[in-house]
């Protein structure tokens, strides 16, 4: 269990959206960043969750209107479900906003143990980015600066400063000090024009059937925006091609999968992206890796964002330092690999 299921739905929650007080709720693992329930009662099911604080309420008009796009595209995927009243969200008495989505039955993952799933992922998001392609929509909420890395790697200095008394800083400086050192060398992505994405693309956000081998739907579209494909399908490679795990010692970046990827993405979508999205992909892998390390590695410090897993470490600084360098270790993969990985990527579009 997670600290993100800690917390459990109000009556005045489950009332917002007709449920009694008779209704099943079950936690739903795995979440990083909202707390997600499953709601049941007789025939219906939904899927609540407690919005955390970095997004407002208003990131609900946004999945309305594209996933109804979606929809009309023929993809399965999550739509909301208003209130009793109306409403595409409810608040409890403590201020926290909540939102329900219909039920998906699927298998979520939380690595790829098999180049098979990165491709059935891959040729998923691929239609999912073909399907918005001609959708004009303006954002009711954005969140500026996710994937600002200088940024990141600019907190993670601060953090490193400002932090100097923390019971785990010395070896916490061990691993911020070689983000830094890392990101010294590392490219500058080139510009090339946004397109409206997922925004993360980690392998749990990615629904499979039962069997875990059909990519179904997306989950989690709070972050959908307008970002770069380098940006989007980095954060998802540097998640797909690690099969050893998010928080995992061992954790580098596997060819075979990032090949089965570009497979994937080729099928779903030939031709759409352009020379050069195509050509800044390893680079977007590395960079995204790289400025994960560092949010991982400053939140070691700051204590103040990712939640943490209390049954596998001592501390939420722990679990982000291992968060860190696990990142790290991917971002050094990609950098020894990144030829070879350029290669497959010219081979394949």
């Amino acid at each position: 269990m997670s600290e993100a299921s800690t917390s459990t739905p109000s009556r005045v929650v489950l009332a917002a959206y007709g449920f009694s007080t008779g209704c099943t709720v079950r936690t739903v693992e795995g979440g990083l960043i909202n707390q997600t329930f499953r709601v049941e009662e007789g025939s219906r099911r939904v899927a609540l969750q407690r919005l955390h604080a970095i997004f407002a309420p208003s990131v609900n008009l946004d999945i309305d209107a594209i996933t109804g796009h979606l929809a009309h595209k023929g993809l399965l995927t999550p739509r909301v479900v208003r209130t009793v009243n109306g409403a595409l969200c409810t608040v409890d008495d403590r201020g926290a906003a909540w939102r329900a989505l219909t039920w998906l039955d699927g298998s979520t993952l939380h690595r790829v143990a098999r180049p098979s799933t990165a491709r059935a992922a891959a040729q998923l998001v691929a239609k999912f980015h073909r399907a918005v392609s001609d959708l004009s929509h303006t954002f009711h909420f954005s969140r500026p600066g996710a994937h600002d890395t200088p940024a990141h790697l600019a907190r993670l200095h601060t953090a490193l400063v400002q932090h100097v008394g923390h019971t785990d800083h010395q070896v916490v400086a061990v691993v911020g000090k070689a983000i830094l050192q890392q990101a010294e060398s590392l490219e500058t992505l080139p510009v090339v024009p946004p397109r409206l994405v997922h925004g993360d693309l980690k392998i749990s956000n990615v629904l499979f059937d039962a069997r875990g081998e059909q990519a179904l739907a997306l989950l989690d579209l709070d972050t959908m925006a307008q970002l770069t494909i380098p940006i989007e399908l980095g954060d998802a490679l540097r998640s797909w091609c690690n099969p050893a795990g998010e928080d995992a010692a061992d954790a580098t970046f596997r060819a075979d999968v990032f090949e089965a990827a570009l497979d994937g993405y080729a099928a779903g979508a030939p031709d759409f992206l352009t020379d050069a999205e195509l050509g800044s992909l390893v680079l977007g892998a590395q960079t995204i890796a790289l400025e994960l390390a560092a949010r991982f590695c400053a939140d070691a410090l700051n204590e103040s964002y990712f939640g943490w897993n209390p049954h596998k470490f001592p501390s939420r600084s722990a679990h982000n330092l291992a968060r860190a360098r696990a990142q790290l270790a991917v971002s050094e993969s990609v950098h020894t690999q990144r030829v070879a990985l350029e290669r497959a990527v010219r081979a394949r579009f």
